[in-house]
């Protein structure tokens, strides 16, 4: 199985530290008697615990929120208009613990209001961290993590969980369809293509080919007029991708 993750050699200190657990844990040796644990592996257990120990999940509440913005106050009011089946597709891939999916899901009850039921707008979120997936499945976060969103979400969209915490009503939870999901898959297996997709802050961990092939695979599962947003860490090379350069980190199909 390929995961297109890129790990560089100023990586092998912190890679080396996050597995040296596992390997004490579960009486190996060496790394290579481990990496051999792991290939050989037929469940695809190792691998995932492989993944879930490397990869670094660490997202927050309206991070780059000038994303946010834009998607409520330009893409939406395009979108109310021109999608005539009200079915819109919008597709978190790296959702990590789900903050963004959860805000995005926010930002759409919030701009349709009482037409809301009349709109299908279920969001994809994906990660391939299990780990990830469980923690926004819970939807359970620190009163701090929820601070910077405005006082009406948090009183509207989250219920107490204990002192030091809350969690998202069920009416967001229901919102959104959290799925474990490789995006390195050759094929991205969707019967129907997105209005809108969040890849934020993860083409950071592939190199250049498998950023341009990810890419292109995003340009063919978009709608045409629909968006690709990146995190402002990230971009494409705009001499050889298809979509269309709107702003800093966001991008078209035309």
């Amino acid at each position: 199985m390929n995961y297109g993750i890129h790990l560089k050699d100023e990586k092998k200190a912190l890679v080396t530290s996050r597995l040296q657990n596992v390997l004490v844990q579960m009486n190996f040796k060496s790394f290579s008697e481990y990496y051999n644990y792991v290939i050989s592996d037929k469940t695809g257990e190792a691998v995932v615990t492989l993944m879930n120990k490397i990869t670094t999940n660490h997202t927050y509440f309206m991070r780059e929120p000038e994303h946010f913005y834009y998607f409520r106050d330009t893409v939406l009011p395009y979108l109310k208009e021109s999608v005539t089946s009200r079915d819109l597709r919008i597709w978190s891939a790296g959702c990590s613990s789900g903050e963004e999916p959860y805000t995005l899901a926010m930002i759409l009850d919030e701009y349709f209001g009482k037409d809301k039921r009349l709109w299908d707008s279920k969001i994809l979120a994906t990660d391939i961290s299990n780990k990830a997936l469980e923690e926004a499945l819970k939807g359970v976060y620190n009163n701090s993590d929820i601070a910077p969103l405005p006082s009406a979400w948090k009183s509207k969209y989250f219920k107490k969980y204990d002192e030091e915490s809350h969690v998202v009503t069920d009416s967001i939870k229901n919102e959104i369809i959290f799925r474990r999901y490789n995006l390195i898959n050759q094929q991205f297996a969707f019967k129907k293509k997105f209005h809108v997709i969040f890849c934020r802050n993860v083409m950071i961990y592939f190199d250049s080919e498998t950023r341009n092939d990810l890419v292109n695979r995003f340009y063919e599962a978009t709608e045409v007029g629909g968006y690709l947003f990146v995190g402002h860490s990230e971009s494409l090379n705009r001499e050889t991708t298809k979509y269309k350069y709107i702003k800093p980190a966001i991008y078209r199909k035309e």
